[in-house]
This record gives C-alpha cells, structure tokens and sequence, in this order.
C-alpha cells in the first residue's frame, strides 16, 4: 500500500514525502548506508524487479541495511488532518494517530449490518436499518405474536392463519385466514359453480337466473308432443321440424296458399289442393315477369350515362359480322345500352348493322341513333331537336401515327317521323324485326365501308368502338 492519501491540515514537509509515490510515507523505513527513507511498502515494489539499489542514488543496497525509521513514523502519525469523510460532511479533524480511534465511531463511516444481513450502509444510518429496513431484524406478529426475523416476517404476514381478510371473491365478508378456505367453498354467494347443463361456470347468486336462459336447459314442447329432455336451443327446430303436433303452414304459402295443418295432413292437403296450387303458382310467375321486365328497365336506366355521350365497345366483331352475313335477311341488328341526352333529358340508343342495311347492305357498315320512351318525355320540347354525332374510333396508337376517326353528324329536321315523341313500347316492336322507317332510327347506311376499316386500326382486337355525341344548349340543362 502507498503513501498517506489523507487530507493534512498543512502541507507536509518534503522530508516526510516518500520520494516513490510522493506521498506522506506509510511505515517509513530507512536505508542506514545511505541515510534515504522510503515507504515500506513501496521500497518493497521497487526492488521486487529485481534491483538492488536505492532509488535515490543508486547505491547497493543490503536487505540488512533496512530498518524502520520510528522516530519520523511518529512525526507523521502527529500530523493533524481531516477525516477521510470531510467531503460527507464529517467536521472531524486531530492528529492522523488518532484517525483509526475516530473511525470506529465516525457516523459517516461505512460498517456492516451487526445482524449479518449483508447489508453496508453509514454508521448513522444503521438505528434506521436495524428498526425498519433489515432482514435480520426481530418482528412479533400482531395477529397470532409468533416471532420472526424481518424477512420471515414480511412473507408471515400474507399467510399469517389468524389475520383478519376479505373475502377474495369480494363478497364483502371477513374472518381470520384460516375459515377463508371452508367460507370460499360452501358460503360465499360470490363462489364459482358450473352449471350442469351447459357446464360453464357462473357465480352462485346468477346460477339461478342462468339457467332461466341457459341453451342446454331442459324445456318441455309447447305443442305437448310428448317429447321430454328438449334442450331449449334445440327447441325451435324441434317444433319445425321434427314435433308430430306442430302446426305448420302449406309449402306453397310464398305462392299465396294460407292454409295450416298438422305435419301428418300436409301430404293429403297437396293431394286435394294441386289445382289451386297450380293456379297460384302461374299468378306468381306472372308477377315476377313484369317484376323482372321493371328490374331490367331500371338496371337499363341506371347503366346509361347522362351526359349525352356513349362510347360503346363492340367485341367479337368478326363473330357479329359473319352471323349477319349468314342471316338469311340480312338485317341483323346490333343495340348499344340506353343514354341520356342529359340529366332529366332523351332516352336514346345506337344501333349498328355489322353487314349494312338498306344501300348499304353487303359492304358497309351502317349506323342509326333513336329515341326510345323515357321517363321525363312530357317535360321536354318535341320533336328532338339536337344535333348528333357518330364517331368510328381510330384505335392507332398515338404516338405512331395521328388516329383518323371516322365522324358524321346531322341536326334533325322537326318534320322527320324518327324523332317525334315515342309511343310507349315502341322498343319492343323494334326488336321483334319490325323495319318500320320511323322504329329504326336514322342514320348512315354507308356509315364506312367494310374495305375501308380493314385500312387503319378500326377494328383491333377484335372490337371496335363506337361513340355518339348529343350537343345540348346549355339553356336546356339550366
């Protein structure tokens, strides 16, 4: 161990510093052949590597040569310093002899716990530890006055058998630990019990109420089939499907038959009743005809657009064109969705024919716009009066060459039969083949020739597309 590392009152004369570590010498010793006096424990380091001169000047030394220096021993041990603790705030200060003296009862000292719980703490901390905090310490119950140490007695206390305690299933009663168990089991209204119908479990104040609801409960059927045990979940199929005395409606009744009969007459109701089943059934059918033909208007309605522009996409042309070619009358007509001019405005619809009609008929395609009965036709101004648009859509690609759609437009004339207000129905007649002038539309029998569209991308993959604008004077909209 070096020098004196301690705080001296006064800064120590030079002769008392050992000249190894620079300290005040700790067991000073003397070397007698040269007169230089050195820690013993440092001058012991310094010739372990195997020196054997003094440090000073270098001179041999003989271990014999070695002996304490007591007399500057006790100069240093009367030097006054400070306690090791000052910086803690220790006030102490006196001779270093005295040091060792001090610490022993020095409240700023480090010491261990007398009780041997392992504990180090400041001397004048240790009345605390040793009342409160150790584990060592001697406790006696308040409940049952059994002793323990500070440890036991911390985990005696969450067992101790003559503690009073709650109820754990809050219930609200209180005893001593000991009856908690027997009380749990046999008396406590909030104990757990499973149900012995459905097996889960329920507090033993809602067991009852439980089973006033509980699906596997055992009800009796209300027809009194004779039936005992039905689970109460089960008890709605049991009475439609399997209770002899249950009523039951006749399976025609979504067709309109009200009649009720037990389960074994139903057989015998059918037998009798055929006719009128068969007649009520064909009522059906004829409801739902006309609830399908409004469905398909509707779905029509709401699938046109309503800002007087359809592009309609043609796939499969070539099928289209050969079925037409093959058509023995050749007038095979294709139709393209229903539009609106505009909001509230004409129900219209394209038509093309794939081969031509009219003189157009084997080499053209032809075109026709008509309009078809709509919901608004007795707000709007008659004959129709805008001006339309046809389009054959080049599908080039643009940024090879500059598409050449192919366009013609017209403003109907107000003398023309095709644009008068539509009678209701007409569109059925249209598709029944009925070639009436005014039912087909107008348009453009040689809308393109068939040689022509073979010249640019009219027709790519297959399909071509058509688009028909309406320029609607914007009075009208407003």
């Amino acid at each position: 161990m070096p020098g004196l590392d301690y705080k001296f009152l006064e800064r120590p004369r030079r002769r008392f510093l050992c000249p190894l570590c620079s300290k005040p010498m700790r067991e000073p010793v003397q070397v007698s052949t040269c007169g230089h006096r050195f820690c013993d424990t440092c001058l012991q380091e310094f010739l372990s590597a195997g020196i054997f001169k003094c440090p000073e000047d270098q001179m041999p030394l003989d271990y014999a040569k070695i002996f304490p220096d007591v007399e500057l021993e006790q100069q240093i041990l009367a030097l006054p310093i400070r306690c090791i603790h000052s910086e803690e705030g220790c006030r102490w200060s006196a001779q270093n002899k005295q040091l060792q003296a001090h610490l022993s009862v020095c409240p700023y000292n480090v010491v261990p716990c007398p009780n041997r719980c392992m504990v180090k703490l400041l001397r004048r901390d240790l009345p605390q530890h040793l009342q409160h905090d150790c584990a060592k310490r001697k406790l006696r119950c308040d409940h049952c006055a059994e002793e323990f140490t500070g440890e036991a007695h911390e985990r005696h206390q969450d067992m101790c058998p003559e503690e009073s305690v709650y109820c754990e299933n809050k219930c609200g009663a209180r005893m001593v630990r000991r009856l908690l168990t027997q009380h749990s089991v046999s008396e406590c209204p909030k104990r757990k019990l499973s149900c012995k119908y459905c097996s889960k479990e329920f507090l033993y104040d809602t067991i009852q109420h439980h089973q006033n609801q509980c699906p596997r409960f055992p009800v009796q059927c209300p027809n009194s089939c004779g039936t005992h045990g039905i689970a109460r979940e089960d008890l709605m199929i049991h009475v439609k499907e399997n209770c002899g005395s249950a009523m039951v409606l006749c399976p025609f009744k979504d067709a309109g038959c009200k009649y009720r009969c037990s389960k074994p007459a139903v057989s015998h109701h059918l037998d009798e009743a055929a006719q009128a089943h068969l007649s009520l059934l064909c009522s059906l059918v004829s409801r739902q005809r006309l609830e399908l033909r409004e469905l398909r208007r509707r779905v029509e309605e709401l699938s046109g657009t309503q800002d007087g522009t359809l592009l309609w996409k043609i796939p499969n042309y070539s099928r289209h064109l050969q079925e037409t070619r093959n058509c023995s009358t050749g007038t095979s007509e294709l139709f393209s969705p229903a539009f609106y001019s505009h909001r509230y405005g004409y129900r219209l619809q394209v038509s093309v024919f794939p081969n031509g009609n009219g003189s157009g008929e084997g080499t053209h395609l032809s075109v026709y716009i008509r309009v078809l009965p709509g919901e608004y036709d007795g707000l709007l101004e008659w004959p129709f009066p805008h001006r339309v648009t046809f389009s054959l859509l080049d599908q080039s690609d643009p940024a090879l060459s500059k598409p050449q759609h192919i366009t013609e437009s017209f403003s109907p004339d107000p003398n023309w039969k095709n644009f008068q207000r539509p009678r209701p129905g007409a569109i059925g007649s249209i598709r029944a083949g009925c070639l009436d002038e005014s039912m087909l539309g107008f348009g453009y029998p040689k809308f393109i020739s068939q040689e022509q569209m073979k010249q640019r991308n009219y027709i790519r993959d297959n399909a071509i597309f058509i688009k028909a604008s309406i320029d609607v004077v914007q009075k009208i909209i407003n």
